[in-house]
């Protein structure tokens, strides 16, 4: 059995390794020293997930997924969700997280064969699917929640002549303009400054406007 933990953050201004030092020591207690890590970021509302499906890839009938929470794994709509879940069944690969206690067990190395043990094992296994099934859905309704009150405070700013749009981080929009300027495409520019494309974007434009572009 081979631990393969993923670790996701949504933006690239965010620290996807934040908890892996968490993942680790948790893997250690249940008898693990050896983790593999795939780390990215990438918004939990996509299935747009290269490092977790390259685990996905890589993992055999057996081994487990471990994450800190549900939310890491999925943010994803409920058509998205059954499509992971699928996979990851196909793959025989067991899901721990954290946050999911009775999801735990699967860290264990199965010592006996007996029926009775076997039956245990189908029932917590059908427990832990329900629960997983459970959390993924109120992560997708506090993600849904979220982005409605972010848009009705917009909307609100909008018609009481407050809202501004976000702030710029005037170094680091010189640094991607620098990089631009460079000849580097986007996807290179948000690498080099650490920042996502849709960033990179985002100051190109705003300096084509302030040109008159």
């Amino acid at each position: 059995m081979l631990i393969h933990a993923y670790l996701r953050a949504s933006t690239a201004d965010q620290d996807a390794n934040r908890a892996k030092q968490q993942l680790k020591d948790f893997a250690v207690q249940h008898g693990h020293s050896r983790v593999l890590y795939y780390t990215e970021n990438v918004s939990g509302a996509s299935l747009q997930r290269p490092e977790l499906f390259r685990l996905l890839e890589v993992a055999e009938p057996g081994d487990v997924l471990l994450v800190e929470q549900v939310d890491r794994l999925s943010r994803l709509t409920e058509g998205d969700w059954q499509q992971l879940l699928t996979i990851i069944k196909a793959k025989g690969v067991k899901v721990v997280s954290l946050d999911l206690p009775t999801s735990h067990m699967a860290m264990a190395p199965t010592t006996t064969n007996n029926a009775a043990d076997a039956f245990t094992g189908r029932v917590i296994e059908a427990v832990n699917a329900m629960l997983l099934d459970m959390l993924a859905a109120v992560a997708r309704k506090d993600y849904e929640d979220r982005i409605r009150r972010q848009r009705q405070g917009i909307e609100k700013a909008k018609k009481e002549k407050r809202y501004q749009g976000k702030s710029i981080d005037q170094d680091k929009h010189k640094r991607i303009l620098a990089c631009l300027t460079k000849g580097m495409s986007i996807r290179e520019t948000a690498e080099t400054t650490g920042t996502s494309t849709s960033t990179v974007i985002r100051a190109k434009k705003l300096d084509k406007e302030s040109a008159g572009g």
